[in-house]
């Protein structure tokens, strides 16, 4: 069955796939990598292979199975448009979204050049929310404005990890912007700078903001236990979502 997330933008995950390879700094430390090990290590189904990617055509049929209308983070465990995953399964996953629109799907990738050309000529369901990862200037604002091209209801941005200051971004056509610092006993350190000054930016171009979390540097600085930082930005949690006709939040 899909999983209870413990992601707090999201309600649910749904895997049809899982396993990936990196391709930019914000995967260095990649928790579905880790995550996928320790499944692997249980005899988890669908982590037979560890984070080698896999194709689960099972899984497909999970979100027509669930009734109740739900919010689905799709491929928490790998990139949907990663370059070996065949555009007929991607028909498949995309046929699944379509049939099921009492649910909202929301799909991150980092792959945003490939999500745009199979996107791009496709008429997207109203029930898709489309996100790029933006970590930092060089890797994540280039693929922005291939996000921006696609006529999607929802577009958001990922600023996690937020590696660095993003400066004056532009989030035309953008909805929505989630930012976070890393997690784990490598992560690396998030400035409370970049995320206020990216909070700011949202406030002035009216897209919506959702501060995650800390991960494992504080506000001040100092690494401890990702819980103990907790999630107030500037003593406030902030958990926008874009203006949206559905009911599941």
């Amino acid at each position: 069955m899909s999983n209870k997330s413990a992601i707090e933008w999201t309600e649910q995950t749904w895997n049809p796939t899982t396993g990936c390879t990196k391709i930019s700094p914000g995967c260095t430390h990649c928790y579905a990598e880790t995550m996928a090990k320790r499944l692997r290590a249980i005899g988890a189904h669908g982590y037979e292979n560890g984070f080698k990617l896999s194709l689960l055509e099972d899984r497909l049929v999970q979100p027509v199975k669930r009734k109740k209308p739900t919010m689905y983070f799709v491929n928490s465990m790998s990139d949907l448009f990663h370059e070996d995953i065949p555009d007929d399964y991607l028909d498949s996953i995309f046929s699944v979204i379509s049939r099921t629109n009492r649910h909202v799907y929301q799909i991150l990738t980092k792959r945003a050049e490939r999500m745009h050309d199979y996107l791009m000529h496709k008429k997207i369901p109203d029930n898709i929310w489309l996100g790029v990862t933006v970590e930092n200037r060089e890797h994540g604002l280039p693929r922005i404005d291939f996000l921006r091209r696609i006529d999607a209801k929802i577009r958001f941005l990922s600023c996690e990890p937020l590696l660095q200051d993003l400066g004056v971004i532009d989030l035309a056509g953008i909805h929505w912007v989630i930012a976070g610092g890393e997690s784990g006993a490598k992560a690396r350190p998030m400035n409370k700078k970049w995320a206020v000054s990216l909070k700011d930016e949202c406030k002035k171009q009216n897209a919506a903001f959702f501060f995650k979390q800390w991960g494992m540097w504080g506000a001040d600085g100092k690494k401890r236990g990702k819980k103990a930082n907790g999630r107030l930005l500037n003593g406030k949690i902030w958990d926008e979502y874009p203006a949206m006709s559905f009911n599941t939040i």
